[in-house]
């Protein structure tokens, strides 16, 4: 039997049959995919195939095949620094829940984050939540940030899941598809899929005053069937984005603001960083490539772990200003 896999907790998965059941399923022994070092063989989006064994008091199942997956969406594992954690497989577009101040999302946090997605070839849609409770000064914050995202070719939707702002338009653009929301946790995931889809009633909790942090609701990533043909997949709140398996030379080819350029480059293998005739340095000092994509990226280049409060809006504005002044 085929079914999709809607949860995961480690040690059980709920799959749903192609009847439209919902099975809870265990792997049947270990499973070792090609390629993938991975803490987490089974993802929640993933095709699989199973058996059904019944016993006096229920139904479960043994799943024995994975199917081929087109994409998948990873994060370094957070005890064991080698291998990845899968966080959603087979997704048509991942939406990244973005917020100003309350939790703060960094520009580095979602440059590793559109990194990957690229690298894993995942349509991302830049989600600027809770618009509600700007001031002006967040507002300029927020503005000014998207502004950078879009000059490179990212969407980006302002939405209120409160006042219900931005939230027909991002119904329309998951019509039909398998959509993932990601982002820190505190973002307010779960209240937009609340506000997307009422009768599921998903858990929520208000921001840490102290730490201005947000408190994880959701514990494993779900998948939810909504009522205008579409499907979410819940994650749990990310703190920080370890990227994984990239190579030095092939990590610029994911800022698709470099790639225009690297073939401008006077060296094939060029890093950007101390070469001569860079391109991607004459662009930056040309202010027209954003200071703060270029810190994020050489902070992936480094290796260099993201902080989850380390901020850099101010150090790329810093960094323009200086450039337009010479």
């Amino acid at each position: 039997m085929t079914g999709l896999v809607y949860k995961s907790t480690g040690s059980w998965y709920t799959v749903k049959s192609e009847q439209g059941d919902f099975i809870e399923c265990r792997m049947k022994g270990k499973f070792r995919i090609k390629g993938i070092k991975s803490t987490n063989p089974i993802a929640v989006g993933d095709w699989v195939d199973y058996e059904l064994e019944e016993t006096s008091d229920s139904v479960t199942g043994t799943i024995h095949t994975i199917h081929e997956r087109k994409n998948y969406i990873v994060r370094k594992s957070v005890n064991l620094s080698h291998q990845m954690h899968i966080i959603a497989s087979n997704i048509d577009r991942v939406f990244l829940l973005i917020t100003i101040n309350n939790p703060p999302t960094t520009t580095n946090f979602i440059d590793r984050f559109l990194v990957t997605a690229e690298a894993y070839g995942i349509e991302t849609v830049l989600v600027f939540n809770k618009i509600d409770t700007f001031d002006e000064a967040t507002l300029d914050e927020q503005l000014y940030l998207q502004h950078i995202y879009q000059e490179i070719g990212y969407q980006c939707l302002r939405v209120s899941s409160t006042e219900m702002k931005g939230i027909a338009a991002l119904k329309e653009m998951m019509i039909g598809k398998v959509s993932m929301f990601s982002g820190h946790s505190g973002v307010g995931k779960s209240t937009l899929v609340n506000a997307l889809e009422p009768n599921l009633q998903l858990k929520t909790k208000v921001i840490s005053e102290q730490s201005m942090q947000g408190q994880h609701t959701t514990t494993f990533a779900e998948m939810y069937d909504l009522s205008f043909d579409a499907r979410i997949i819940d994650t749990p709140g990310i703190k920080g984005f370890g990227i994984v398996d990239m190579e030095k030379e092939e990590i610029s080819g994911y800022f698709p603001e470099f790639f225009k350029l690297k073939d401008q480059c006077k060296f094939n293998n060029c890093l950007h960083k101390d070469e001569p005739h860079c391109a991607i340095k004459k662009a930056l000092e040309d202010d027209k490539i954003s200071w703060s994509r270029y810190k994020s990226y050489l902070k992936i280049l480094e290796g260099d772990e993201e902080h989850y409060r380390t901020d850099i809006y101010d150090e790329d504005r810093k960094a323009s200003d200086e450039t337009r002044n010479k």
